[in-house]
Formats: structure tokens, C-alpha cells, sequence
């Protein structure tokens, strides 16, 4: 086996590994009809910032981006379908959970000194986004040669 190829396969694993883990954790949210009240409410670092967000008015629209963000980033990693679009919501969800669990300079709990799993999620979709992951057993691959993402090089950046 060669290095091109198992990077290949390392690009793969970790396109559905990191998939599934938003894939689930959305299916989970819908089925459930889980609310991120609880978790906001536990916020330490940056509570005012993150208050706003568990607000009455704004709550079930943060319901609804969370679980459904979840489902699509996973989605969209799962099939590597727009992993260009998805990825970036994702370092930007994972970095967002890193700051909410945040108790300097422990993250979570005293287990996670400074670095926890969120930031290797969010290092690992940036590796993703930047090695084009879609193209790699994905739909993205197939996407950029069909024939209105040849006419319209406008869309080429969502696959590719």
C-alpha cells in the first residue's frame, strides 16, 4: 500500500467517523425532542453570551438549529456530500461547545487540561475540509463533473 492510498483511507475513516458522531447525536436530538435549555444552563465561561441563546424567544430556534445542524453536518460527512459548506458550521459548533464547557484552564471537567474533544473534532474537520474529503469515496467527487457545475464555475467551491 502506498502513502496516497492510506491517506485516502485515513480521509475516508475519519469523514465517517466524525459523521457519525454528528449523525447520531442529531437523530438522537429529533427523536428525543431534547433541548439545549439544560445545556446552556450549565454554561460557565461566557454565560452572558451564551444566555441569550436559551432566552424563551430565542430557545426554539436553538432548538431547532442544534438538532438539525447536527443531522445535516453528519449527513453531509457521512455521504461527503458539500463537505466544504458543513465543515466549517462544524469547527464553528465544536469550537462553541469548547468555550460553553470551559472552566480555565480545565475543559469540562479535570480530565481535559486545556485541550478536549472538541478541538481534535474541530482540527480533524479543518484536515478534512482542506484535503477535500468529499472527493475521497464521496459525493463531492462525482458532483464536480456533472454538467451545471461545469457551465456554472460559481458552484464549483461548494464541491470542490
Amino acid at each position: 500500500m502506498n502513502a496516497a492510498s492510506l491517506d485516502k483511507i485515513i480521509i475516508f475513516i475519519l469523514r465517517i467517523f466524525v459523521g457519525w458522531t454528528f449523525l447520531y447525536a442529531g437523530t438522537w436530538q429529533i427523536w428525543e425532542h431534547y433541548s439545549a435549555a439544560g445545556f446552556l444552563g450549565h454554561v460557565v465561561t461566557f454565560h452572558n453570551f451564551f444566555a441569550v441563546f436559551a432566552m424563551p424567544a430565542a430557545l426554539p430556534f436553538t432548538d431547532f438549529m442544534m438538532k438539525w445542524g447536527h443531522l445535516l453536518i453528519g449527513l453531509s460527512l457521512v455521504s461527503g456530500l458539500l463537505v466544504r459548506v458543513s465543515g466549517p458550521f462544524g469547527v464553528l459548533l465544536m469550537v462553541t461547545y469548547y468555550f460553553a464547557h470551559m472552566q480555565w484552564p480545565f475543559i469540562e471537567n479535570h480530565l481535559s487540561f486545556l485541550v478536549d474533544f472538541h478541538l481534535v473534532y474541530a482540527t480533524v474537520l479543518v484536515y478534512l475540509i482542506a484535503h477535500n474529503a468529499g472527493h475521497v469515496w464521496g459525493f463531492d467527487g462525482l458532483l464536480e463533473h456533472l454538467h451545471p457545475i461545469e457551465r456554472h464555475p460559481t458552484l464549483r467551491p461548494l464541491v470542490g
